[in-house]
C-alpha cells in the first residue's frame, strides 16, 4: 500500500494492493484526501479490514457484518436493520474501535436513547428500544462468534427497553361479524377481511395470494409466500419463517366466497396477485369498518389474535392452531396462555383417583 500527493489537486491518494480471500491478487484507490494523516488512517482501516483485526472501527465492522449477512436476511428485514445502524449505532459508534468499546460505553449510549423526547416531547417506545439494543447485540455477536472479539459488552451493559408493551388486542365472533357486514359494500375488502380472519394469516401472505395457490376442490389454500412495498417496487419474498409454508383448509362458506371473488375479477392470471392493494388501504378499511360497526379498533395482525382466540376458544389444541396459522407451538402456548381453559382442577382429581388405586 502507498500514499501519494497528487500535486494538481493538493490531495492525498491511497493505492491499496491485497489478496484476498481466494488468492486473488487485487487492488483498490481512494483519492482527495486532505491531508497525509487522514490517507493513513484509511490505509491502516482497509488493512485492518483485510486481515479481519479488531483495531477495525466499529463503522468498518458494521460494513463487514453487512457483507456478511448479505443474501442471508430479507429484504424488508435488512432495510429495518440498516436503518437503525446508520441512525442509532453509527452516529455513536462508528468511530470508536470495536475492540475497545466498553460496558460503560454502552450504558451512556442506552441512557441517551432512554432520555430522548422529540419536538412534541414523545419518547421512543420500550419495544423499539429493545429492539435497537438487539441489533447493536447482534453485531458484537457476530464479532465474538466470527472474528474472536473476547466478549459482548452489551451483556455485561444489560438490555434496555422490553419485548412487548401493546396489550394483544382481539375481536369476539360476534365483533367481527359486525365488522365484516359494514365491508360488503366494497367485495374487495370483505373477501380479504374474510381470508384474514378465517384463516388467521398475515397482511402479506394475503397480499401475496394469487390463483393459483388455491385448490377449491379441496378447499384448501397453500401459503409460500409474502408481499412487501419496498423502495416503491412490489417484492414477493418467501414466508417470515420455515414454518409459514403451509397449506389451510378452508370452511367452506369460504370456499364459496373466494371463488365468487375471482368471478368478479377480469383478465386475472392464475399467477397474478388477487388482492392489489396496499397495508395501508386495510388500515383504512380497518378504520371505516370499527367505526360503521361500532366495534373497538385493533391492528390489522390483531385479526390473527383473534383467529387464534377463536380456536382456542372451540377447544383446538396449540399444536393444532399452530400448524394453521404457521406459529412455533410453544409460541401459541406461551402467548395465548391465558385463554386456554385451566387443566389444574381435572390434574388434581386424576391424581387423586391415581393415588387411592
Amino acid at each position: 500500500m502507498s500514499v501519494y500527493k497528487e500535486e494538481k489537486t493538493g490531495t492525498w491518494r491511497v493505492l491499496y494492493r491485497y489478496t484476498d480471500w481466494t488468492g486473488e491478487k487485487k487492488q483498490t484507490q481512494k483519492r482527495g484526501f486532505k491531508t497525509k494523516r487522514e490517507a493513513q488512517a484509511w490505509e491502516r482501516e482497509q488493512m485492518n479490514l483485510v486481515s479481519s483485526s479488531l483495531d477495525m472501527t466499529f463503522q468498518s465492522f458494521a460494513e463487514r457484518y453487512r457483507e456478511d449477512k448479505a443474501g442471508r436476511i430479507k429484504e424488508n428485514t435488512w432495510e429495518m436493520k440498516n436503518q437503525i445502524i446508520e441512525t442509532k449505532l453509527l452516529p455513536y459508534f462508528g468511530k470508536l474501535k470495536i475492540s475497545s468499546i466498553t460496558p460503560q460505553q454502552i450504558i451512556s449510549w442506552q441512557n441517551e436513547l432512554l432520555n430522548y423526547k422529540d419536538d412534541k416531547g414523545k419518547a421512543y417506545s420500550p419495544v423499539y428500544l429493545k429492539t435497537v439494543h438487539n441489533q447493536l447485540s447482534a453485531i458484537f455477536n457476530h464479532a465474538v462468534r466470527y472474528y474472536n472479539l473476547r466478549e459482548n459488552p452489551c451483556t455485561k451493559a444489560g438490555s434496555m427497553g422490553k419485548k412487548k408493551n401493546r396489550e394483544m388486542l382481539f375481536w369476539t365472533k360476534t365483533e367481527y361479524l359486525k365488522f365484516a357486514d359494514v365491508m360488503m359494500d366494497k367485495p374487495l375488502s370483505f373477501y380479504a377481511f374474510e381470508m384474514l380472519y378465517w384463516c388467521g394469516i398475515r397482511e402479506g401472505e394475503l397480499l401475496a395470494l394469487p390463483p393459483a395457490d388455491f385448490d377449491f376442490e379441496k378447499g384448501t389454500v397453500t401459503i409460500n409466500k409474502s408481499y412487501q412495498r419496498l423502495k416503491g417496487q412490489d417484492v414477493i419474498t418467501t414466508p417470515k419463517t420455515e414454518k409459514s409454508n403451509r397449506t389451510i383448509t378452508m370452511p367452506q362458506f369460504l370456499t364459496d366466497e373466494i371463488q365468487d371473488y375471482l368471478k368478479m375479477q377480469y383478465d386475472i392470471g392464475e399467477d397474478d396477485r388477487m388482492f392489489t392493494i396496499t397495508k395501508s388501504y386495510l388500515h383504512r378499511e380497518m378504520d371505516r369498518g370499527s367505526k360503521e360497526a361500532g366495534v373497538k379498533r385493533i391492528r390489522i395482525h390483531d385479526l390473527r389474535h383473534s383467529a387464534i382466540s377463536l380456536l382456542i376458544d372451540m377447544g383446538f389444541s396449540a399444536t393444532a392452531i399452530a400448524d394453521r396459522v404457521g406459529h412455533e407451538s410453544i409460541d401459541i402456548t406461551y402467548n395465548y396462555a391465558h385463554l386456554f381453559p385451566s387443566k389444574q382442577k381435572e390434574m388434581a382429581e386424576k391424581l387423586n383417583m391415581e393415588r387411592n388405586d
